[in-house]
């Protein structure tokens, strides 16, 4: 990347009274370091990026939890379920891009939404996901004790959840060729590159982990295996496609559908990770507009391709996996209970089992370094605008947010009540309570795009001068929202039917849905907020900021792949600045 020495907007710019321009920052890692006009650092690269948006798209729910909805449905249901839901996300995928690309700000759609809709509406849409990324984090170090089980009961609890708890926290400043040796990545307090490069790292063993799970299925089902079975889509025809669940008969097919939806609901995301790289990209426009147009591929090959592995490789009435998932066999909610791991112990195949488990490993730590990660941008954002206390603005020279970091570090503790079999339970609890958090995030996105179109339709801009133009607007907002709507008021229908009660259920589906309104309705009382007048909307914002500096560039940067080799020494880099 080459830039200019330094990028002054407007004079007119409207944002320069609010805020600081982009400066440049040396801080002996890398020259012309850009710094953001809320002092974070844009330093995350193109490659970086990429990967990022895999790895947080991509998470432990695919490979093992993916295992309920199989036996919930079966695996027509489950294809049938992942690929409508593929649909709904790439609405709201469409929403997000358009809005990013044009103001690629930190805090994303977060602070949009207090910008171009309600203050109150933004003041709960950022608690809402930083609450709901938070504590998925001791969630996700509690994932990783008892993946780590499946080789052994004797796992040190305590010492696994302080080796997180550190890892999460702190990242050594090695040379490249030192990094690509030792291969290390401890993250997130020291500059926002080393997350990315860690994180490039991590998913690499996610896509890895994807493509031999692909290469298993398709070599096993035509006969390359231990028993020579040539098996093909046998489970399709025996014992089905369909399967039921709650009710038989038509009914139960379709029950049994719409639990494979709800835990297609819960395993495919992506478009909010990118739109919290926003305010710390190198080349935000460019950068995060193909990284948003490779959503869609994602969705199509790692999501419907790894539902359709899924119900290939073993059948919904497995027992195994079936009493795994019951409860009255051991490896609930380990590599265990993966139904490629039990697929590939039916068949007789004895290590790939232990190469699916480690990889499972990485992907579990990927994805609580990327809760940190992004826990701590959110509040970050929201003591931006003044949804948090102020001090947490502060920033380190390398552009951490160190309060709001330290803040974050804190839910991670809540990991040591696993030490307690009876505490244990408390990280389920706290999690299930957060599940509605992640739809009502995209429910957020759909209404900040509505009030955004809107907006431009009034002031009189056209679509067409975007910097990134979403397809089939407003229809696809609209589509979006209403089945994100639908989906987060049914998916926990069956608490309500006859037989079917109990309350502590009720509420780990709905608590978040009546939190959400609670937030809104306080900030509105407090702040006596009003909703944003579409002629009133301001559309400029950070604009001629993030302009002058995209301007500023000199030529364009490398895409992915000159990168990488960039990154390995085999292409030389061009100097930075001027």
């Amino acid at each position: 990347m080459q830039i200019k020495s330094s990028v002054t907007p407007p004079a007119s710019s409207p944002s320069e009274e609010k805020a600081p321009a982009y400066y440049e920052s040396n801080d002996g890692d890398e020259a012309g370091t850009v710094v953001t006009v809320d002092h974070l650092q844009r330093k995350l690269s193109g490659r970086q990026i990429q990967m990022i948006a895999i790895g947080g798209s991509i998470g432990t729910a695919l490979f093992v939890s993916i295992g309920s909805g199989l036996t919930s449905g079966g695996p027509g249901s489950l294809l049938l379920a992942f690929l409508i839901y593929c649909f709904f996300m790439a609405a709201i995928n469409n929403c997000m891009a358009e809005m990013a690309v044009y103001m690629p700000v930190s805090g994303g759609w977060i602070r949009m939404g207090g910008h171009w809709v309600d203050e109150a509406f933004g003041f709960a849409l950022g608690w809402n996901f930083f609450l709901y990324e938070a504590v998925l984090i001791p969630w996700e170090i509690s994932a990783l004790n008892l993946v780590l089980t499946f080789w052994s009961d004797d796992i040190p609890v305590a010492a696994i959840c302080a080796a997180c708890i550190v890892l999460y926290a702190y990242a050594l400043n090695f040379t490249r060729d030192e990094y690509l040796l030792m291969t290390l990545s401890f993250i997130n307090l020291f500059a926002v590159k080393w997350y990315g490069e860690s994180e490039f790292w991590l998913s690499i063993g996610k896509v890895l982990l994807i493509g031999l799970l692909f290469a298993f299925t398709f070599i096993t089902m035509l006969g390359g295996n231990p028993k020579h079975d040539r098996y093909g889509f046998r489970y399709w025809n025996n014992p089905g496609a369909f399967a039921e669940a709650v009710t038989t008969g038509s009914l139960g097919r379709f029950e049994g559908f719409l639990a494979a939806l709800w835990q297609a609901a819960f395993t495919i995301v992506g478009p909010e990770y990118i739109s919290m790289m926003a305010g710390e990209a190198k080349h935000p426009r460019k950068h995060l507009k193909n990284a948003f147009k490779t959503v869609y591929v994602r969705f199509g090959v790692f999501f419907i391709g790894g539902a359709l592995c899924c119900g290939i490789v073993i059948p919904y009435n497995d027992q195994q996996l079936n009493a795994i998932l019951s409860g009255s066999s051991g490896g609930s909610g380990t590599g265990a209970a993966s139904p490629y791991v039990i697929a590939m112990q039916n068949l007789g195949i004895g290590v790939l089992p232990h190469i699916t488990n480690a990889l499972l490993v990485t992907s579990i730590f990927s994805a609580g370094n990327s809760y940190v990660y992004v826990a701590s941008r959110t509040l970050y954002s929201l003591s931006l605008v003044g949804h948090a206390p102020k001090v947490l603005r502060h920033c380190t020279k390398k552009g951490v947010p160190i309060y709001c970091f330290c803040i974050v570090m804190l839910f991670p503790l809540l990991s040591f009540l696993q030490v307690s079999s009876g505490s244990a339970q408390v990280i389920k609890w706290l999690a299930n309570l957060t599940e509605a958090a992640q739809i009502i995030d995209y429910i957020g996105m759909a209404v900040v795009y509505l009030f955004f179109y809107r907006a431009l339709q009034v002031q009189g801009i056209s679509r067409k001068t975007l910097p990134y133009v979403g397809w089939f607007q407003p229809y696809c907002a609209w589509f979006g929202l209403v089945a994100m709507v639908v989906t987060v008021a049914c998916y926990g229908y069956t608490t309500l039917l006859p037989g079917y009660w109990d309350v502590g259920t009720f509420f780990s589906y709905y608590t978040m849905v009546f939190v959400f309104p609670v937030c809104w309705t306080f900030w509105k009382v407090v702040k006596r907020s009003k909703v944003v007048k579409p002629a009133e909307a301001d559309l400029i914002w950070e604009k001629p900021l993030i302009d002058a500096y995209e301007e500023s560039f000199i030529d364009d940067e490398d895409g992915f792949w000159q990168e990488v080799l960039q990154m390995l020494g085999k292409k030389k880099r061009v100097p930075q600045v001027e």
